[in-house]
């Protein structure tokens, strides 16, 4: 019997959590986890989160086939150039980081025999850590793939099996450049928006007052703050020139109330509504 490879994940937050139950079973692939806090290790062994808990990297990473880096984006490239030169030789790395570009160019430290490819799993929750870890958090997301200059078609194809094993609707493969500036206006933008409204003075005014559309529209500011300082400050000109559009499209809405234009507003309305229906058909 063939002595199976092995898939490491570092770092069992809820990413890297879900990650490692997604993908237990997967091919012939052994699931490896460790983190650096040893409660979060003893959770992840007592529940089965992986095959496996290593209680440090350097313990299984010169034998892993695969290693995943699941922290925030600052903590990954400072594990890569941490251990640049410890990796199995063929070995496929990945990340799960919200910004691919600064990773990227983090990964260029890694040596030839390495093969770094971006991922970025659209999925979470506005809860942390491995306790609120769940083997379908993936389910019906987007997976992204940025592979490197480096990258061959073998490990590409790899993790786009795993990711269609762990439950993702699709795997969209692009660069890190697109990646950033669209996840600027579809995923960090939202952001934006939610933690601006939960600034207005009002907001505890309108308790028993909310209907779903401003719980949906705030849900996702009770953030993890430090996650997503990195993610607005590494991603921040693609940020701000979509919150500049914002702006403008706002200034818009404010300008033709104020003018009282009921025809023109029913034209931008109209306009908007017919682009979301547009787009959810395509």
């Amino acid at each position: 019997m063939a002595e199976k490879k092995t898939a490491l994940v570092v770092g069992l937050g809820l990413i890297g959590g879900s990650v490692a139950m997604a993908l237990r079973g997967f091919e012939d692939y052994r699931v490896v986890g460790t983190d650096c806090r040893a409660q979060t290790r003893s959770y992840a062994a007592a529940h089965g989160v992986c095959d496996e808990v290593a209680e440090r990297t350097e313990d299984v990473l010169g034998q892993a086939d695969v290693v995943l880096f699941a922290m925030h984006p600052r903590g990954i490239a400072q594990q890569l150039e941490m251990f640049r030169n410890d990796f199995k030789p063929g070995a496929v790395v990945t990340d799960v980081g919200g910004i691919k570009g600064a990773i990227m160019e983090a990964a260029q430290c890694l040596p030839d025999t390495v093969d770094f490819i971006g991922c970025h799993p659209m999925a979470g929750k506005e809860t942390s850590g491995v306790e609120n870890a769940e083997k379908e958090l993936f389910q019906n997301a987007h997976f992204i793939l940025t592979p490197g200059p480096r990258s061959v078609q073998e490990h590409v194809d790899l993790l786009q099996r795993m990711g269609k094993y762990m439950g993702f609707r699709d795997v969209v493969i692009t660069t890190p450049e697109e990646h950033d500036a669209i996840i600027a206006y579809t995923s960090q933008l939202m952001h934006i928006i939610a933690v601006a409204t939960c600034d207005d003075e009002d907001l505890f005014r309108c308790k028993g007052f909310e209907g779903g559309s401003f719980r949906g529209c705030t849900r996702v500011a009770a953030m993890d703050v430090p996650l997503w300082t990195e993610l607005f400050t590494m991603n921040s000109p693609a940020l701000c020139r979509c919150i500049r559009a914002l702006e403008d499209n706002l200034r818009s809405y404010r300008e033709v109330l104020e003018r009282g234009d009921q025809e023109r507003l029913m034209e931008k309305l109209a306009d908007s509504a017919q682009r979301k229906r547009k787009m959810n058909l395509e």
